[in-house]
């Protein structure tokens, strides 16, 4: 789940993730943090209105940024931030824990309760794509009937997130999908697709023009993009 180095999961060397991420994201001229909460403050609006999970989901959640932020946008949910390496989910644990966001390996996810909502982001670019139909059959059995799935991933399409990725070590191998892929393969796996999305259009030195990305996304060309789906 999380991205492999030399054999050894890259977030076991927590420590190390955010000066290699770094090296990618400095060309935009924001930090990890910044698209963390672009991504979440954009979920949080398309949402259906009376959207309020009591169980979420963050898949593949690495050192827990987005599950203590899931947590802050819905004050009534619990999360759990599930990853397959240790060290990331002892770094989450030990700054992101609370009362209601906690961390757990995935191979425990099976006995968990059912979800209301699944946050994936980051994470089907590094999964070979034979593998994809498995992951997604994973999450659609952790959530319940009419569970929702967010799923946010790299544009292809997009040259500014091509050149970030071909600059992080842990991304120079992966495989990502487009969004209209990413729409066949949840429709193949039994998702309905509600809606895409497109995010992060400007760099800073662009960001006076900001205020213009809500306009074009529904133009997939941003840097990332999200598909909403239902069981």
């Amino acid at each position: 789940m999380t991205p492999p180095s030399e054999g050894e999961p890259l977030f076991e060397r927590a420590s190390e993730y955010e000066a290699l991420l770094e090296q990618g994201t400095r060309l935009s001229g924001e930090d990890r943090l910044f698209f963390v909460r672009g991504r979440i403050a954009d979920l949080l609006v398309h949402v259906p209105p009376a959207f309020a999970p009591g169980r979420i989901l963050d898949y593949g959640c690495g050192l827990g940024d987005a599950s203590r932020l899931l947590g802050e946008v819905f004050p009534t949910a619990h999360v759990v931030g599930i990853d397959t390496a240790d060290g990331a989910l002892a770094w989450a644990t030990a700054h992101h824990a609370s009362e209601r966001v906690s961390f757990a390996n995935a191979n425990g996810l099976g006995g968990q309760r059912p979800f209301d909502l699944c946050y994936v982001s980051g994470v089907l670019h590094h999964v070979p794509p034979e593998r994809r139909p498995d992951m997604l059959a994973q999450i659609r059995a952790a959530l319940r009937p009419g569970g929702v799935l967010a799923l946010f991933e790299n544009n292809p399409w997009n040259l500014g997130a091509r050149m970030v990725m071909r600059r992080i070590p842990f991304d120079r191998d992966a495989v990502p999908i487009s969004p209209r892929g990413a729409r066949r393969l949840l429709s193949s796996c039994g998702f309905r697709c509600v809606s895409s999305r497109s995010l992060f259009y400007f760099p800073r030195p662009l960001a006076f023009l900001r205020p213009l990305e809500p306009l074009l996304a529904h133009v997939p060309l941003g840097a990332q993009y999200w598909l909403l789906a239902t069981t």
